[in-house]
This record gives C-alpha cells, sequence and structure tokens, in this order.
C-alpha cells in the first residue's frame, strides 16, 4: 500500500505555519473536482496552506500534477478512532471540507472535537446507502449536524438528506467550476498536423473489456474506408496499458503506447501510459466514447471535460455516478448508447464528420458553462466559512 505510514495518520512532511484548510476526495474525480477550491482558498488568503487527502494510488498521481502553489498531499488516515486522532493532532486543520458521500465519522467528529470548521459539498447518498443509514438514523444525523455548512449536489440529494434531519445551506456540484484541462500547445499543434489525415476516436477512462468493445465498433465502422481512424485508448488506470496493447494485437490493430517513440500515425491504436494527457485528446478527438459506462458497477466517468473542450461524446448505458449524462441527453447534447451495434454507428457517423456531432458539442459546452458559472459562485460561500 502507497505510503502506508501515510494511511495510519503518520507523516513525514511538516506542519505548514498559519492556517491550514483540509480538503478531502476519496478517488480522481472528486480529488479533482476540489482543486479549483483549493486555487480560490489560496487566492482568497495568503497565511492559508492547504492539505488535500485522498484514498487512492491513481487520485494520488494525478493530483501531484494538478496542486497549485501552496497546496500538497497526502493518503487519507483509515476511519479508525486511533489513526483518526494521530491524523488531526498532525495536521491541526482549522478547517475541513468533505466532498460527496466522504461520511467517515472518525475523521469527521474527531476534526470537530479539534475546532475545525466544516463544510460538506456535493452532498449525496447513493440509494444503497440511504438504505444502509436507515438502519441508523441517528448516527447520520449527528454527523450531519457536525458540519457548518451543508450544499448538496442536487435537489433530489437534498431531500434525501433532509430525511435524517441535515440543515441544507444550498445546492452545489465541485465536479462543475472546474477550469478546462490543460495541455502543451505545441504538442498538439504538433500531433493535429501529423494526423490531419485521421479521424481520432477516444475511448476515455475506460475499464476492462471497454477498449475491445470500443475497438471493434471502431474496426466495423472503418471497414470499405479510405483514411483508417486512429483509436486513442486512455484506460482509467494506465498500469493496464500492456494488457490493452495484447487486446489490440488479438483485433489486429498495429498498436503503440503513447510514452515510445515514433509517429502515432504509422499505427491503428494508440495507447496511452501516462497521466495528464486528457487535455490533449479532447482536444482532437472527432468523437469520445466516455468509459467505465459499458459495465454495471464502475458508474461511468465525467463527461465535462469533454464538454468543456469542444469534443462530442457519448457513453454507455451504466452512469450512475454521473446523472448529469442523463440531463446532457436531454437536452441532445449527447447521446447514451447501449452496445456495441449502436457504437458502431455511432462512430461511422462520426468519421463522417456529421454536424450533429458539432451541434451536441456546442449545447454540450454551453450547457457547462452555465454550470460551472453557478457552482463558481458556490465556491465563494465556502472559501468565506473559512474566514
Amino acid at each position: 500500500m502507497a505510503r502506508l505510514g501515510e494511511r495510519l495518520g503518520f507523516s513525514e512532511t511538516p506542519r505548514p505555519d498559519g492556517r491550514l484548510v483540509w480538503l478531502h476526495g476519496v478517488s480522481v474525480g472528486e480529488a479533482v473536482s476540489l482543486t479549483p477550491l483549493a486555487e480560490q482558498l489560496l487566492d482568497r488568503r495568503r497565511d492559508v496552506s492547504v492539505l488535500m487527502t485522498s484514498a487512492t494510488p491513481s487520485s494520488g498521481a494525478l493530483l501531484q500534477t494538478r496542486l497549485p502553489p501552496g497546496a500538497f498531499h497526502q493518503y487519507a488516515p483509515v476511519d479508525t478512532p486511533l489513526a483518526a486522532r494521530r491524523f488531526i493532532r498532525r495536521w491541526r486543520p482549522d478547517a475541513a471540507v468533505f466532498v460527496e458521500s466522504e461520511l467517515w465519522p472518525n475523521l469527521i467528529l474527531a476534526a470537530k472535537s479539534a475546532g475545525a470548521r466544516m463544510a460538506l459539498v456535493s452532498a449525496r447518498l447513493s440509494e444503497a446507502s440511504l438504505q444502509r443509514w436507515r438502519l441508523a438514523p441517528r448516527g447520520l444525523g449527528a454527523l450531519l449536524a457536525s458540519f457548518d455548512l451543508v450544499l448538496a449536489r442536487d435537489e433530489h440529494q437534498a431531500a434525501g438528506l433532509r430525511q435524517f434531519g441535515a440543515r441544507i445551506d444550498g445546492l452545489a456540484d465541485l465536479k462543475f467550476g472546474a477550469p478546462a484541462l490543460p495541455a502543451d500547445t505545441d504538442e498538439v499543434a504538433r500531433l493535429r498536423r501529423v494526423l490531419a489525415d485521421r479521424g481520432v476516436i477516444l475511448a476515455a477512462s475506460t475499464h476492462k473489456g471497454e477498449e475491445e468493445l470500443v475497438l471493434r465498433a471502431a474496426k466495423s465502422a472503418s471497414e470499405g474506408r479510405a483514411g483508417r481512424p486512429l483509436v486513442v485508448l486512455a484506460p482509467r488506470h494506465v498500469d493496464r496499458a500492456d494488457e490493452i496493447g495484447a487486446s489490440c494485437e488479438r483485433l489486429g490493430f498495429a498498436w503503440k503506447l503513447r510514452s515510445s517513440k515514433g509517429n502515432p500515425s504509422e499505427v491503428d491504436a494508440l495507447v496511452i501510459d501516462a497521466m495528464g494527457e486528457m487535455g490533449i485528446w479532447y482536444r482532437l478527438a472527432r468523437l469520445a466514447v466516455i468509459g467505465g459506462s459499458f459495465r454495471r458497477g464502475v458508474g461511468g466517468h465525467n463527461p465535462l471535460e469533454a464538454a468543456r473542450l469542444g469534443c462530442p461524446f457519448v457513453c454507455g448505458p451504466f452512469f450512475e455516478n454521473w446523472p448529469v449524462h442523463r440531463e446532457l441527453a436531454n437536452l441532445g447534447a449527447t447521446e447514451l448508447v447501449t452496445g456495441e451495434m449502436e457504437l458502431k454507428r455511432v462512430l461511422l457517423s462520426a468519421l463522417q464528420a456529421d454536424d450533429v456531432f458539432a451541434s451536441r458539442a456546442d449545447a454540450a459546452a454551453a450547457f457547462v458553462r452555465d454550470r460551472d458559472a453557478a457552482t463558481r459562485a458556490a465556491m465563494v460561500r465556502i472559501a468565506a466559512l473559512m474566514d
């Protein structure tokens, strides 16, 4: 387990002088959603440092590339009384922000008893969590009462939390409000030249089995076409890169790793094996297929990064962690694809440069622009609480 001591509440990193705000999100999506808030807190108060914690190795690796000056990362401790007390004594946070469903009893109560100002943002509970908490409603009520500010993700989540006596102070979804993903402009320009005669299909944040689904659909869609597309496979976990390469070979795709030397136009598939590349490929792709949505139990992944960059996208039928897919589909800004035959049809249209995809991208960008502005306004309330 990475940096085991941190997971037990220990750390070799010294606590910075002055006020400390602690932001916690368990995995990549939640942790990255907190980075704009970290930037705003650091801009607002020069005497503040920001401690960001997460629980997964992939989130830790990505945060190291995204943290603003004045912020630093640690792994969150396991939620036991001893580790929680050790963590709070070590860092002595003046304020703490938990995101989404991160209701860790020992950490929350230890921070509260130490005098930290507390906020729960993008608050939500899955249906399974609601059912479990109904067996111990007083416990959830006590946890929710520990927060000085509670901002629910949407009205549906607010209603669920109110069942347990929560005071809801407003709505905010921190998955909105983020800036567009960065990219090396020189590299984008170089790849655009190199791939000028290729249609790029991006499979983003994919899980096991989804890469083969996209590859098969792309192969069928490109049969009989003069120009072959480049399928860019960006797995959720980059340590699967060699496994994905083997899938490419089984399906007859010439492939290479992004980290290898050479021209990507020489191959049929490019496997992304490093973090921080998505800003490049959303700028280049003719269509993005958002992963985690073709397998039950994953819950889908973030379409907002594609929308901000004007990249058309589709997803599969399983997106319970990102219900915004349904909102965007209802607006005509995306399409929900149920299986391989539908995906083949969508890829074929995208490779033919169908104008409908440009219209969808414009509609998605406008939707996200408005929601981003509303969330940035909510961030001001969170920052004010930290004062």
